[in-house]
């Protein structure tokens, strides 16, 4: 029997009765004129000030569909001005006729402070790997594109060597005091057959019987609907303050950075290859990402970028590689409840952990595509904490825990069985921490994408089906869906709950 990872506690425990200390002290100062009223015994004033306070009540503490009403309030006064100041679209540079140079990307929203560096020569063929620096939340990234063999047909104890491999891998990280973030991300595509169709017209012979072409045409045509193709990335995040930090000893400025960028993904690699099985590891240069990046946007333009890449072999003067002004989409525009870009719109959303646990291999589900020209990507996100500051943030989540438990003990309130579970969990994490094990935060977005001419409000409750058969509980990143778009389908390194590190 696999292995069920259930082993997770809340990121925040309220001291008091679930509140924690800010949102005590907000309701203790809201209530202070409320308590004033009732003693001056001015019962119409102490009316208004209870009314006021039970308003302030539900805007602090009450969580509405994983936010707090007053998180909901700011996001829609945003959003509003957005829309009025007609920041919610976007048009690229190219398309309104101002591309300058080749080498910047020119991309919307959460990305737009992308900018891309060749490395240093690396191996036998001295490949420039891409190195992403993102100067809007101040971190480095390097991206790789993997192949694995998996889990379908993975026995209990491959799975759980494989989900070992992947602690050792986190606790590697941890240890270089370097990575913040490891991201997984996995694209299921529909098959476009482009690779077919280039094998067929270099040894389809001319003088094959026209019965049998015609046969072969239309199984192909068939088929190829069906087909689904997926594309699997790794990449690893690093804060600008602690590597310019290991880089002084490399020398200075951009190529110090990818010199320890690069000393980094061949430590990352080992673990890759080793613990979780995973069979092909290449680190992608800035044509490669550039790629990507490119059908992240627009699925349906792989088949020309293949098409141009084999044109290339046959001819060395042939262009194929997408320039960074063209990566991005020509057009987006953000909607509440959806994201579009170019002739393509998408839907994500979060997934919240049961509470029974998952076992490894889980998420399989959100992966498959109901129809064809349906695109299914899934990001796995690993933030990994500092030493110091999982110390400390287990210090006071099993204080705070304490604290909980004897207040209720000594208001009479019953400790239920769910209350129980969250202490025994988070007095263990203290155990686990100091036998050498990383704090991690992890979580996951997943997101649909089909053309314009779909509705897709259908395939975003497909998704959330999905993503429920799989046993999870989803939650629509309303008024933010440009974010968990980018964060589930741009191997950039993009995150969602991402602090800047000094």
């Amino acid at each position: 029997m696999a292995s069920v990872y259930g082993d997770y506690t809340r990121d925040r425990v309220g001291m008091f009765f679930g509140l924690t200390g800010v949102q005590l002290g907000i309701l203790v100062a809201a209530g202070v004129p409320a308590l004033w009223a009732l003693q001056a015994q001015r019962w119409g004033l102490f009316a208004g000030a209870a009314l006021g306070w039970a308003v302030m009540l539900v805007l602090v503490v009450v969580p509405v569909r994983g936010r707090s009403a007053t998180g909901w309030l700011l996001a829609a006064v945003a959003y509003a001005f957005g829309v009025v100041l007609r920041w919610s679209r976007w048009r690229a540079h190219a398309a309104k006729g101002q591309a300058d140079g080749l080498e910047d990307p020119d991309l919307p929203g959460v990305l737009a402070g992308i900018r891309v560096h060749d490395g240093p020569p690396t191996g036998p063929t001295n490949t420039r790997i891409a190195i992403v620096q993102d100067r809007a939340s101040r971190v480095w990234a390097a991206t790789a594109t993997i192949s694995h063999p998996g889990l379908a047909l993975a026995d209990p104890a491959e799975r759980d060597s494989q989900g070992r491999g992947l602690a050792a891998l986190l606790n590697a990280c941890a240890r270089t005091e370097l990575v913040s973030e490891v991201l997984f991300l996995i694209r299921s595509v529909p098959d476009d057959g482009a690779e077919r169709e280039q094998w067929l017209a270099a040894h389809q012979p001319a003088s094959a019987p026209m019965l049998a072409r015609q046969v072969n045409a239309e199984m192909a045509a068939t088929l190829t609907l069906a087909g689904v193709r997926t594309e699997a990335f790794c990449t690893i995040v690093v804060p600008e303050a602690r590597l310019a930090r290991e880089a002084k000893e490399l020398g200075r400025g951009i190529d110090a950075r990818a010199r320890a960028m690069t000393m980094l993904m061949g430590e990352v690699e080992t673990h890759l290859r080793t613990g979780m099985r995973i069979t092909t590891v290449e680190w992608l240069t800035s044509p490669q990402l550039a790629a990507a990046v490119r059908t992240g946007f627009a699925p349906g333009d792989r088949a020309g970028i293949i098409e141009a890449l084999a044109a290339r072999e046959r001819d060395p003067r042939v262009n194929a590689d997408v320039p960074w002004p063209l990566a991005g989409p020509s057009g987006a525009e953000l909607a509440s409840r959806h994201y579009t870009h170019d002739a393509w719109h998408s839907i994500a959303a979060t997934l919240r952990l049961p509470a029974k646990g998952a076992v490894l291999g889980a998420l399989a589900p959100v992966l498959v595509p109901t129809e064809p020209g349906e695109r299914r990507s899934l990001a796995v996100v690993y933030p990994i904490l500092p030493a110091g500051a999982a110390d400390r943030q287990t210090h006071t989540a099993e204080t705070a825990a304490d604290m909980g438990e004897a207040l209720r003990n000594h208001a009479g309130v019953k400790t239920r069985a769910k209350d129980r579970t969250n202490l025994a969990r988070t007095r263990g994490l203290d155990a686990k921490l100091a036998s050498g094990n990383a704090l991690i935060r992890p979580y996951a977005v997943a997101c649909t994408t089909v053309p314009t001419t779909m509705r897709i409000a259908e395939f975003g409750r497909r998704l959330d089906a999905a993503v429920r058969r799989a046993g999870f509980a989803p939650l629509r990143l309303d008024l933010a869906q440009d974010a968990g778009f980018a964060a589930a389908n741009i191997p950039l390194g993009i995150g969602l709950d991402r602090k800047t590190d000094q």
